[in-house]
């Protein structure tokens, strides 16, 4: 691409080497995830070849998501390797709700200003949360908009296909009163209703920086950004073992809206309040916004990143399999007649 520059687009705001840099630099972000001998940064299209080893039936599951306004937390504090682990979590934990494997994951990145080294931070985090979901990042765009955007500003976007034998999709019509939902632990807010989040902390004005006494003297920046967690290989592994009846993502909706997605028509979840392990960054946001009770278990996750239902029997073994595999589970309430999420 020697040959490629064009001072008039320059002029205009777009810088067109700059993507190539850009591109440079992020190849080697983008090899941690490719299967051995892959490589096609820069052509048109991502090539996969698709191991149909073990399955009869394959179905492809897609799912595609952003981050949303917590990229105003990046920016401001001029972080952006961790912002990719949340687009691809938003993805990849939507698609292991129906029991598939993520394959491969695509990212789009719109920006005021392409800065390369920025732009390599935020592939370079797309790269490692595709490494902790076990599916290959293919390809992506990264677009300038010159006066559209502010040059700081971007927005993140991506897009994942995933695989699971038509045999082993989740049903949740195999669903019976008496079931268990098991609670997954999130990492924090993970990356919904930051809109309220930053209008409770006036995020433009406030101290990101600063130790907070309810925080264990983390900084509210550090505890705002922390990543989504993503429950793919753990989810996984359990599905191996275990006869899995739902699966719920928990995200924007928090507890009302997501989880009877997952439970089958004519049921609903008995969950005590007393049960859901709530971690400090709720307690402080329901305190410094005087949040109710309700708006919180209806915007947040509160703690639960992603619930399982499980036979009740299968209980002790699926939360022994999910701890071995990192995850502190935890019973969260009981499967019963009627609809909805009763928190008593």
């Amino acid at each position: 691409m020697k040959d490629s520059y064009s001072e008039s687009y320059k002029q205009a705001g777009v810088d067109i080497t700059a993507g190539y840099r850009a591109v440079e630099l992020m190849k080697k972000h983008i090899a941690r995830t490719l299967p051995k001998g892959a490589e096609n940064v820069g052509d048109f299209g991502g090539l996969f070849a698709l191991d149909l080893a073990g399955i009869k039936d394959p179905v492809l599951v897609s799912g595609t998501d952003g981050v949303g306004t917590k990229l105003r937390l990046a920016i401001l504090l001029n972080r952006h390797d961790t912002i990719g682990i949340d687009c691809v979590a938003m993805c990849v934990n939507d698609v292991i709700c129906c029991g598939a494997r993520p394959l491969f994951f695509l990212d789009y990145i719109a920006c005021g200003k392409n800065v390369p080294e920025k732009i390599a931070a935020i592939v370079g985090g797309v790269a490692e949360g595709c490494v902790r979901a076990g599916c290959a990042l293919i390809g992506g765009e990264t677009a300038e908009h010159p006066g559209t955007m502010a040059e700081d500003d971007y927005d993140l976007a991506g897009f994942t296909v995933g695989i699971v034998d038509k045999s082993k999709v989740i049903d949740k019509n195999k669903m019976r009163a008496g079931d268990v939902m098991i609670a997954l632990k999130s990492s924090g807010v993970h990356s919904n209703g930051y809109s309220l989040v930053r209008k409770v902390f006036d995020v433009e004005n406030a101290d990101l920086l600063a130790p907070v006494e309810e925080l264990g003297g983390r900084s509210l920046g550090e505890a705002l950004l922390e990543p989504t967690k993503i429950y793919v290989k753990p989810v996984l592994k359990l599905l191996e073992s275990v006869e899995v009846r739902g699966i719920s993502h928990i995200t924007g909706g928090g507890f009302f809206e997501n989880m009877p997605r997952s439970i089958k028509k004519g049921l609903g979840v008995k969950i005590k309040k007393s049960d859901v392990q709530i971690p400090e960054i709720f307690k402080l946001i329901q305190k410094r916004g005087g949040i109710s009770e309700h708006d919180m278990f209806n915007t947040f996750n509160m703690g639960v990143g992603m619930s399982v239902i499980v036979k009740r029997e299968d209980l002790d073994r699926a939360i022994e399999i999910l701890r071995a595999e990192g995850e502190d589970a935890y019973l969260l309430g009981e499967i019963v007649d009627g609809e909805g999420v009763i928190l008593a």
